[in-house]
């Protein structure tokens, strides 16, 4: 007999790309919004495109470095206008079999939430929504997320999906829930308190390897290249001791030791945020391994922050340099200046902190900027005694950086969301090159 609690199902679609890799890559905001639902009564599962310890697929050899790992690779198709890459082009994630197999499993499902990333990677959302309507007709499907909100229009006529919405899902859960099943419940809960809201239901995952942690909202930076202003407007902090209480919680209870900061702007105004934070972590003896993928604001480092940061437990540390071309980046943003990032490398480096442990983030491909301006950068970061990480740009609708992108693109941008994908260097005049993709790796690693 059916519950009269309504099952809303949530699906992590698959990536459909030239490469893609967990470099602790979870759907944080799809398992927030699993954890509010239960909070307000309504019964949750969750099934993941991406899963890594799927029990159909034969034990892999996961990165002895905190849980990352690579994903399941399908060779498929490359999309219309980019049969021309000289990549493979890939379905990451579980079979399509194991996922029908996973679809007829769940409990009957009453309502579906599927979330998405990267807009180029779309075909996995469209795909993954196809086969769910095949194996599960009628169930009202709902998508969120990146793609859904930088390029809305797009994902309303091409994803499958029965609506699309756009921004910060939290606010808008219940009522949408109540719409499509006639199951109304008000909010219990102060959005805006994020001490106040539940942790994000990792506890779906068939495996925690570790868990991301946000201790704030927003970035204060309007960044010429970034997107976080337009998905994350509202800047908001959480105590101390709050973040304290869930990184004890998933030690506890799941024997999670590596944890993955989400931050936009986790150091930014440091004293009254990050130290504090740093203090009570070192205060309350956690022995944990902290990870910054988002990288972080070089401004704020000082000898004071860069020791908090290694005494509280910074494995991995990534800095959010960009470029090294200072004369020219204040079309870009103005994060820091050349004297402040070769202060911070330095307080880093007296704090304690290994080469291999410190990286800097330098975007590649960007328009208008040229092949040795990035090889100089690369050079400038490794005369500091620290890691370049090259990050390849990928233009984003709506920030200040797309009508420049557009006009620099051999690709029409503006068309269709696949010729953002970072890895065919979009706006760049030559195309994709594995002489130069090789060069610049060389270059790094010499």
């Amino acid at each position: 007999m059916k519950s009269d609690i309504p099952n809303i199902l949530l699906i992590n679609p698959w990536i459909h790309d030239f490469a893609a890799y967990d470099f602790w890559a979870k759907p944080m905001g799809l398992l927030k919004l699993g954890a509010l639902l239960r909070a307000h009564g309504f019964a949750v599962s969750y099934i993941d495109c991406l899963d890594r310890f799927h029990p159909c697929d034969a034990p892999g050899s996961p990165d002895p470095r905190y849980g990352r790992g690579p994903y399941l690779k399908t060779k498929i198709p490359k999309p219309p206008g980019l049969e021309d890459v000289p990549r493979n082009y890939a379905r990451y994630g579980i079979k399509p079999s194991w996922f029908k197999e996973d679809l007829r499993s769940v409990p009957p499902p009453d309502l579906i939430l599927v979330t998405s990333h990267m807009t180029y990677w779309y075909p996995g959302v469209s795909e993954t929504i196809r086969i769910i309507r095949e194996i599960l007709p009628g169930v009202p499907i709902i998508l969120g997320g990146i793609y859904a909100s930088l390029c809305h229009d797009h994902a309303v006529s091409t994803s499958g999906a029965d609506e699309v919405i756009s921004g910060p899902a939290e606010n808008q859960i219940l009522d949408i829930v109540g719409t499509f099943t006639g199951h109304h419940v008000a909010l219990q809960l102060n959005l805006n308190d994020l001490d106040a809201l539940p942790y994000p239901a990792y506890d779906l995952q068939r495996n925690i390897p570790y868990v991301p942690l946000l201790t704030s909202t927003g970035c204060p930076f309007s960044c010429a290249y970034c997107a976080s202003h337009l998905l994350n407007p509202k800047q908001l902090r959480r105590h101390p001791a709050s973040v304290i209480e869930e990184i004890q919680f998933w030690q506890t209870n799941h024997d999670v030791n590596d944890f993955v900061f989400y931050d936009d702007a986790l150091l930014v105004d440091a004293p009254n945020h990050a130290i504090p934070l740093f203090e009570e972590i070192i205060a309350s003896g956690l022995k944990v391994r902290f990870h910054t993928p988002n990288a972080v604001h070089i401004r704020e480092i000082d000898d004071r922050l860069a020791q908090r940061m290694i005494e509280s437990g910074f494995e991995s540390l990534r800095l959010g340099l960009e470029t090294g071309d200072f004369d020219s980046r204040s079309i870009m943003d103005s994060k820091v200046t050349a004297d402040e990032f070769k202060r911070a490398v330095i307080c880093l480096k007296d704090a304690g902190f290994q080469k291999e442990q410190v990286g800097a983030y330098l975007l590649a491909g960007l328009p208008g900027h040229s092949m040795g301006s990035l090889k100089a950068s690369i050079v400038l970061v490794k005369a500091c005694g620290i890691t370049p990480i090259l990050a390849y740009y990928s233009p984003i609708p709506r920030t200040a950086m797309w009508d420049e992108a557009v006009a620099s693109s051999r690709y029409d941008l503006e068309a269709d969301p696949i010729f953002t994908n970072n890895a065919i260097w979009p706006c760049q005049t030559d195309p994709f090159s594995w002489e130069t993709l090789t060069a610049l790796k060389a270059l790094v690693s010499e």
